[in-house]
This record gives C-alpha cells, structure tokens and sequence, in this order.
C-alpha cells in the first residue's frame, strides 16, 4: 500500500516532466535589452500616428531591431530576428504591408499587428513582444 501511495504521489511530477518541449523550441533569440524613446513628431516615426503602418527600428536595442505598429487600438513593439531560427545574416525580418517576413529560404511570415506566425501553423514561435507605453506624441518601447 506504502508503495501505490508513493506512486500515486509521484505520478503528477512524471507526467509534468514528459513530452512536450515546444516551449524549449522557442530559444534561439538570446535576451537583450530594449530601452527606446521614440518621438513620433519626427518623420522617421510620423506614420506611427496612423493605424497598420509598421516602422522598423534597428539602432535602439533587440536581437533584430524591432518593429512597432498602431494597431488601431494602441501599440505594439515585436523584435525583428525571426524567433524560429537561430540569429543569421537571412533571420532578420523585413516589412510587407503589416506582415513582417523572414529573409531565409523559409520566409517564414509573422503578424506585425498579432506578432503570430503566418501561412505555417506549424511555426511554434510567436515574435518576441516588447512593451510599450504612450504618453503624448512618445512611445517608450522596453522589456
């Protein structure tokens, strides 16, 4: 009877401990610091003003840059590496409409609004999400 018991006690930790490793699939991206202010007065960031027009910020932090969107409903701020791949010269993600797309041969195609992958439901990774904060006409993007 000891031993169902410890079994029985036991069994839960098994179980938790098998299978699926999704979640380890997601860590090609190393951690890095984002801490921007972007000032959407200046014509480099005046189309964030406007609903669905990504812009690209590639010299204030994230593996890849990252991207940030007016969804309409406020803002969003996703790293531009494609997280389903290990960081190359082809992994950064370029702007289709509100679509960001992966340069390798894949061309993996990621949501700029969502941050979800496209046209491939087998894609385990989500683009790397970054917080962001509105007060006036500035946007503070950081993790």
């Amino acid at each position: 009877m000891k031993k169902l018991i410890t079994f029985l006690t036991l069994l839960p930790l098994l179980v938790a401990c098998g299978g699926n490793d999704d979640q380890n699939e997601c860590n090609f991206l190393p951690n890095v610091g984002v801490n921007a202010s972007l000032n959407m007065n200046l014509p480099q960031y005046s189309q964030l003003q406007f609903p669905s027009n990504p812009v690209y910020v590639g010299n204030q932090g994230g593996v890849g840059g990252f991207f940030v969107v007016n969804t309409g409903f406020g803002f969003m701020a996703f790293d531009a590496a494609d997280p389903n791949h290990t960081v190359s010269n082809c992994s950064t993600l370029s702007i289709d409409g509100i679509e960001g797309v992966c340069g390798c041969t894949d061309a993996n195609t990621y949501s700029l609004i969502t941050g979800q992958p496209l046209y491939n439901s087998e894609l385990p990774c989500g683009l790397r999400m970054y917080v962001v904060e509105q007060s006036g006409n500035m946007l503070y993007v950081y993790n």
